[in-house]
């Protein structure tokens, strides 16, 4: 499998299964799309900002629906195999990326889409995914990726700025990468980022005049 990302925006999820898995799925993509689930019951979980829909399809049902909403991506997360096979035999017939809960690892259909863990900080974000062979192992990682990457969201916002600014200087592309990479890499700018924005910025100016010399201000 290749990791990629998808833009979501202004795009609609349709989610058959109103149980923990259905929920937590809708919470992950209402936060950038719209979600619409479809179940005879829901879970007392939180679903975000999903519209629920209390319904029984059969597998025309599920078709009916995937050609009423259009969706982006169908996630199948009800307890009935056959019922899940008609949701992502129907997405693919529409055209649209399908996620099956109850498949994982080498089970999974070779054209499914995983839903990863995922880390987030600011603009930065870090998706951790083990197939499906170990949600388990998956969470584990996304806590210890938590602490690791604590300031990276100001880091890159400090440092497109920088790339900015370098860019009216008089040096070659290679002095700039290296005076990012320089500022990247600084414990004191990280420290830095802690105190706030202007200390940051103060001490990654420091990195650059030591990283390639000259007035950087």
């Amino acid at each position: 499998m290749i990791p990629l990302y998808h833009d979501f925006s202004d795009e609609t999820v349709l989610v058959f299964g109103g149980g923990p898995v259905g929920a937590r799925k809708a919470r992950r993509f209402a936060e950038e799309a719209r979600v619409v689930v479809v179940s005879p019951a829901f879970a007392d979980r939180a679903f975000g900002d999903a519209e629920l829909v209390r319904e029984a399809p059969d597998a025309e049902g599920v078709r009916g629906w995937v050609a009423r909403v259009g969706p982006a991506l169908v996630v199948a997360a009800t307890d009935d195999p056959d019922l899940n096979a008609a949701a992502a035999a129907a997405a693919r017939a529409a055209g649209a990326l399908v996620n099956r809960a109850d498949r994982s690892g080498s089970d999974r259909d070779v054209d499914s889409v995983v839903v990863p863990a995922t880390v987030e900080d600011g603009s930065v974000s870090v998706a951790i995914s083990t197939g499906g062979a170990s949600p388990a192992l998956a969470k584990h990682l996304r806590e210890q990726i938590e602490a690791d990457i604590a300031d990276a969201g100001a880091m890159a916002e400090l440092t497109a700025d920088l790339r900015s600014e370098l860019k009216t200087r008089d040096m070659t592309a290679e002095e700039r990468r290296d005076a990012v990479r320089a500022v990247v890499r600084s414990p004191s700018v990280w420290k830095g980022l802690r105190r706030g924005e202007s200390k940051a910025r103060r001490e990654a100016q420091r990195v650059i005049r030591n990283t390639v010399g000259g007035d950087s201000s």
